[in-house]
């Protein structure tokens, strides 16, 4: 039994600066309603287009649900902290918004893999396209990001589990992420193994995935005779790689910070941005560079105007 379950964390959050602790939370505030709005409304507008019902699209909307998820795991309980005087967090309560936490991470992370190989299929078998990405195939592939995604978090969770806190609290952080939870343990564990072995290993096959995906790609891009199709291919995948870029961009910046006392403030920067920011960025990143997807908002838009009583 493990007898730390019962303690309860105390979350500093960005308690260090309490002058800016009102401003922060309207910016969170603001980013996490344009989040949420941004996310659902993407899942909306593919449901409602019968020309988004490609396999694209279908992982697309995934990307969303992913996204509306991940911020709504951490935001609400940043955003509580910074308004209320007691910051704390249940050892159950830590526990459960770690694992869903690193479940939707690693999810999105291979979610963005399969993504990839989508695009390949798209781009160099566009004749057979909808026959390779069959919609059996599709769900069998997101079906095994989630399932993926819950059994490495769940193979972390329970090496955390075996922590215990003994006269420290305290968590650096405005949210129960990894390294915060073991800077708080006093009991040596295999737990930061296990973690560095998971994180490397879904790192390294989702960029193997990725990269082998984008080089047969690029390999057909330039080997196409027109510019018109050329432009095209090239604006298909820019979406993509915009936030591929972006999220394993901060993913691999917190890798290579220390951790240690004088990086924590850091550390919470870099988690805002794929916590907060990055969920809020990519349903823009998606439809400002889709002609389908801005012409389903205009109608929408438009109906609502002209359906509006004078």
């Amino acid at each position: 039994i493990n007898l730390s379950a019962g303690i309860t964390f105390v979350l500093l959050g960005f308690s260090e600066y309490p002058q800016l602790q009102v401003p922060l939370f309207l910016v969170f505030l603001a980013v996490y309603t344009v989040s949420v709005v941004g996310n659902l409304g993407m899942i909306v507008i593919i449901r409602i287009n019968p020309k988004l019902h490609t396999p694209m699209y279908f992982f697309l909307r995934h990307l969303s649900f992913l996204d509306f998820c991940y911020s709504s795991v951490t935001t609400p309980k940043l955003l509580e902290i910074l308004v209320v005087d007691t910051r704390t967090i249940s050892y159950v309560g830590c526990m459960m918004q770690f694992f869903f936490g690193c479940t939707l991470v690693i999810t999105e992370m291979f979610m963005l893999a399969v993504m990839a190989y989508d695009q390949f299929a798209a781009v160099c078998n566009p004749l057979l396209y909808k026959v390779a990405m069959s919609p059996k195939l599709c769900s069998l592939l997101f079906a095994g990001t989630y399932t993926w995604g819950g059994m490495c978090s769940l193979t972390i969770t329970r090496s955390l589990l075996e922590l215990s806190f003994c006269n420290s609290n305290i968590i650096h952080h405005f949210g129960c992420e990894y390294s915060a939870i073991v800077s708080a343990s006093c009991s040596d564990s295999y737990s930061q193994m296990i973690c560095f072995i998971i994180s490397t290993l879904n790192e390294m096959c989702s960029f193997m995935i990725i990269l082998a995906s984008y080089i047969f790609l690029i390999v057909t891009i330039i080997k196409l005779p027109s510019a018109g199709g050329l432009r095209k291919a090239f604006s298909t995948c820019a979406s993509h790689l915009t936030a591929i870029t972006i999220f394993h961009g901060v993913i691999l910046l917190l890798y290579c910070v220390p951790n240690s006392r004088s990086s924590w403030l850091f550390i919470k920067f870099a988690t805002v941005l794929y916590t907060v920011v990055i969920p809020m960025l990519n349903p823009f990143i998606y439809s400002l560079r889709n002609d389908d997807v801005k012409e389903t908002i205009r109608r929408l838009v438009n109906t609502k105007m002209f359906s509006h009583p004078m």
